[in-house]
């Protein structure tokens, strides 16, 4: 960005040129490429986005119907009402023409940050103007101090004299009144409403605004969008992460509950944290632990501040190993939690889940909060101490199989203490009943994955039987129709057989089947279609 300016590019450092070369260069090599959105537009006279959406009346008003003005990263900035008519048309435009293939940056995605929204305005009678040259960003000659909040009581029907700042019903902000670091809460919305009482549904608005404009770029192609801010029903729209965690233990624990909390309960499915954490020191055995626990979460990346100390993985050997370890695994898993995302985006069926969904039977299931399912068939254990190789965790009274090793484990509705868990390993327990499709080999991105063949991995219950699926499609396309594989695999204690639909056409074949169970896996090797039904028998 230039001095952080949405839809702009620093043109020395980042000239148009050089970044359309970088993203062509991406994308020759099947990566992607994520810009980031704020909610902020710079009040600058100078700068296109601010003076086009003045002219369609874009921004929210004060209550005294003036721009209500606050500070974010590029300086004194305003932000979009999504309640004004001309708003979403004006988002639309700016990110057509910005992101514009031919002639602009190609993105693939958008990430939507401080849209809850953030203000550093850290009091109410903040002059943003004042404050953001204080930081020696760009203000307008002609801005003028701002205003001190004006009165107003916000009347509602059955609500009247209601105090939009001190309400008297009061959550426990620690920052102050309802609108510190945030948007005033008497600002007015193009429809009358006050920000009192829409501050949840800006984010929401914002991903909205902008899934509908990638969509106007690419209208069959499945828009990506991040955003930190969630509302009700966000899951559908966008995937989030968890926002600025610090670099320590106890932000790496949070990070379970976090992501149980939305993925299972919220219906938020592609969740998760910044790995190694963003504000702060990452150490090395700490980034190690963690680059294993965010490869079996749906969202995974490493990010920090930028005022941070460098944390990438291939920095320390332990991060380095970890890191290869988590993300062959991850990758050769995406076949089986894109099945699972499929499944929650069609059903609402959770693509992760706390014990107690799977063994809600087990009441000693019920307050577990450092475990869970990866999908319905692996359950993760990662160790959880401070700079420790010690781990206890429960396991059900079921058959499971380690992960790694192949190797059947009892469990025995109790917990287990593993003493030797080295900081390049994860405790992961295939359940048994469950078949697990992978990918024979990874590879270091989505589009190399896809041309590997697969191995099915059955690991039978306490019975003696299997099943499981696996959903394929192009990956990219909004609309697949008929273009669609959904495969269900079932074992019986001798037989393999795969039904199902067969739309999608693939020269992908299973070409290893390995049944769980003795000392060693009973393996076939072979060459069956995944275009049609099959049943192998193996023994």
């Amino acid at each position: 960005m230039d001095n952080r300016q949405d839809f702009t590019l620093d043109p020395e450092k980042y000239s148009l040129d050089k970044v359309r070369q970088l993203v062509d260069d991406l994308h020759e090599q099947g990566q992607k490429y994520v810009m980031m959105l704020d909610p902020g537009v710079h009040k600058l006279d100078s700068y296109p986005t601010y003076s086009r959406g003045v002219e369609v009346d874009a921004f929210i008003k004060a209550a005294d119907g003036s721009l209500y003005r606050g500070e974010q990263w590029a300086g004194e900035v305003v932000w979009p009402d999504w309640f004004a008519p001309e708003t979403g048309a004006w988002w639309t435009d700016e990110i057509l023409l910005f992101f514009d293939p031919e002639t602009g940056v190609d993105i693939d995605g958008a990430w939507n940050d401080m849209n809850e929204v953030s203000n550093f305005c850290a009091d109410v009678d903040c002059d943003p103007s004042e404050e953001a040259t204080k930081r020696n960003a760009e203000v307008d000659a002609s801005s003028k101090p701002l205003r001190s909040r004006q009165d107003s009581k916000g009347d509602m029907k059955g609500l009247p004299d209601r105090d939009l700042f001190n309400p008297d019903y009061r959550i426990n902000n620690h920052q102050g009144d309802l609108s510190v670091r945030t948007l005033y809460t008497n600002n007015t919305n193009a429809d009358g409403t006050a920000q009192y009482d829409t501050h949840n549904m800006h984010g929401l608005m914002m991903i909205t605004a902008t899934r509908n404009a990638l969509l106007a770029r690419r209208p069959n192609s499945r828009p990506f969008v991040l955003t930190r801010s969630t509302f009700a029903g966000a899951g559908a729209k966008a995937a989030h992460w968890f926002g600025d965690n610090a670099s320590n233990w106890d932000d790496y624990r949070a990070t379970i509950s976090q992501m149980l909390s939305f993925a299972a309960v919220h219906a938020v499915p592609m969740v998760g944290s910044d790995v190694c954490g963003f504000n702060g020191d990452a150490q090395e055995q700490m980034c190690a632990r963690w680059a294993l626990l965010g490869a079996f979460q749906p969202f995974y990346r490493n990010h920090a501040d930028i005022s941070a100390p460098n944390q990438e993985f291939y920095l320390w050997a332990l991060a380095t190993q970890a890191a290869q370890k988590a993300i062959d695994a991850r990758y050769r898993l995406l076949d089986y939690i894109y099945t699972a995302m499929h499944r929650a985006a069609s059903a609402g069926v959770p693509i992760v889940n706390p014990l107690f969904f799977v063994y809600p039977e087990d009441a000693e299931t019920f307050g577990i909060d450092l475990q869970w399912f990866y999908g319905d068939a692996l359950l993760v254990s990662p160790v959880t101490d401070d700079d420790s190789t010690s781990v206890t965790f429960y396991l059900p009274n079921d058959i499971f199989y380690d992960f790694w090793t192949l190797q059947p484990v009892q469990g025995k509705g109790a917990t287990v203490t593993v003493d030797d868990v080295a900081f390049t390993d994860i405790p992961v327990h295939i359940r048994g009943g469950t078949v697990l499709p992978l990918r024979s080999a990874s590879g270091n991105t989505t589009e190399l994955v896809r041309q590997n063949d697969f191995t099915l991995v059955v690991a039978p219950g306490s019975d003696g039987k299997a099943s499981g699926s696996l959903y394929l499609d192009d990956g990219d396309s909004l609309d697949v129709g008929d273009k669609y594989s959904d495969i269900s695999f079932g074992w019986d204690g001798k037989t393999l057989r795969a039904e199902g639909t067969f739309g999608y056409e693939t020269d992908v074949v299973v070409e290893v089947i390995k049944v769980l169970g003795g000392e060693e896996p009973v393996t076939k090797e072979g060459k069956w279609s995944l275009n049609e039904a099959f049943e192998v028998t193996v023994s």
